[in-house]
């Protein structure tokens, strides 16, 4: 999926609009929408992070976005809902009537509470060649290598291995800073 980049804001502004609180603790970066529609809030607790050109459009309801919350550049939040403590968005995700949870991580691009995409139920066959390892929740045996991280199923809510996927997508050097290490280690070895 392409994702055009985002484009830096000649001006160093955030436009409110409506019924829209902000602890001064919070970090806001260029570009972002904080609009409360009649009736409606936006609330923003100390710590927290929006990228630039998130938008928060309340609608019906309250957003909430709490303590040290991490919202990513191009994210789209629209209803009513909360961004739980610690969780982090994904940039360009959009977020439709839904809350997210305590810590919880939401990759990059995904689109949450739309509920207008139902997912088809999984064929017969389907369910059928799944490998127990890949369906179960405990981790594979030592002897047994790990399932494929692309083809475990997607949820919305990540996990430790989701998580280190993302950072690994996110920070590619960080595994090519550490493989030089090994190479020599394993070279003064064999000497």
């Amino acid at each position: 999926m392409y994702l055009p980049p985002l484009q830096p804001m000649n001006h160093s502004h955030f436009c409110v609009s409506g019924n829209v609180t902000i602890h001064p603790g919070a970090v806001i970066a260029p570009g972002v929408l904080l609009q409360a529609d009649p009736e409606s809030r936006v609330i923003i607790a100390a710590g927290a992070c929006i990228g630039m050109g998130a938008i928060l459009h309340a609608h019906q309801g309250t957003i909430e976005v709490e303590e040290g919350a991490n919202i990513g550049a191009g994210v789209l939040i629209v209803g009513k809902g909360k961004i739980g403590a610690n969780a982090c968005i994904g940039s360009a995700t959009t977020i439709l009537n839904s809350s997210i949870g305590w810590g919880e991580v939401v990759a990059p691009a995904s689109v949450i509470g739309d509920t207008s995409r139902q997912n088809a139920e999984p064929k017969a066959e389907e369910v059928a060649t799944t490998p127990a390892s890949e369906s179960s929740s405990n981790p594979p045996a030592p002897d047994q290598p790990a399932p494929d991280l692309l083809e475990v199923s997607v949820t919305k809510v990540y996990g430790q291995a989701k998580l280190n996927r993302l950072l690994s997508t996110l920070l590619p050097h960080r595994q090519s800073l550490n493989a030089p290490l090994q190479n020599e280690q394993s070279s003064s070895n064999s000497s």
